[in-house]
């Protein structure tokens, strides 16, 4: 198992905006079995403390399977669960409060721009993401930024960067062709009729990317 996110293609995100608390673990182990090579949970304007039971079994889930784990936003919280790192945006403090706070975790960085990317580098963050790509209802307050710096920001950066919003299978090749060589998923998967073979589509398409 190899948990560095350099060794990361496909990134899945547990949205509970998207994934009903109860459907999590059975999500999360279609995930696993279609091929992501890490989960994040994600639950926004859900207190931490009522998600700690769910995600340490995210935790076995994903240990079981020889996944690395994710915690979005809340180092204490990503600690506790005994996560392999917590994943931050812009307005979350520095990288190194980040680590400090979870233990000594990895640390990802949520980027707009290529100018955030290389701040993030700079600052220690072990990887990025980069986007909205498109329009998502994910992130409904960023304008996307589209496929013309997916290139430019991997030229800049050392760090492994995850092109992500409103990625799906039908837009993936233009990614790919932008030269995104990781990416990260949401609605794509969760709203899939069958995870499995979803995740399983993308990965399929992932791998002839060196």
């Amino acid at each position: 198992m190899d948990l560095a996110p350099d060794a990361w293609k496909l990134y899945g995100i547990l949205d509970l905006s998207y994934v009903a608390i109860e459907d999590s673990e059975l999500v999360c182990s279609e995930m696993c079995q279609g091929g992501v090579d890490v989960i994040q949970l994600r639950a926004k304007n859900r207190p931490s403390e009522s998600l700690l039971y769910l995600a340490k079994t995210i935790r076995r889930i994903t240990r079981d399977n020889g996944k690395a784990f994710i915690v979005n936003d809340h180092p204490e919280f990503a600690r506790d669960a005994e996560a392999d790192g917590v994943h931050v945006g812009q307005e979350d403090g520095t990288i190194a409060a980040a680590r400090e706070l979870s233990g000594g975790l990895l640390v990802g960085r949520s980027t707009h721009s290529v100018a955030q990317a290389c701040v993030a580098a700079r600052e220690g963050a072990d990887y990025i993401g980069f986007g909205p790509l498109f329009a998502t209802s994910t992130k409904p307050n960023y304008f996307p930024i589209g496929l013309g710096d997916v290139r430019k920001v991997q030229e800049e950066v050392a760090i492994p960067v995850f092109c992500i919003g409103g990625i799906k299978i039908e837009n993936l090749d233009a990614v790919l062709d932008a030269g995104a060589r990781r990416v990260a998923v949401v609605s794509g998967i969760l709203l899939a009729d069958d995870i499995m073979e979803y995740c399983r589509a993308l990965r399929k398409r992932l791998d002839f990317i060196s």
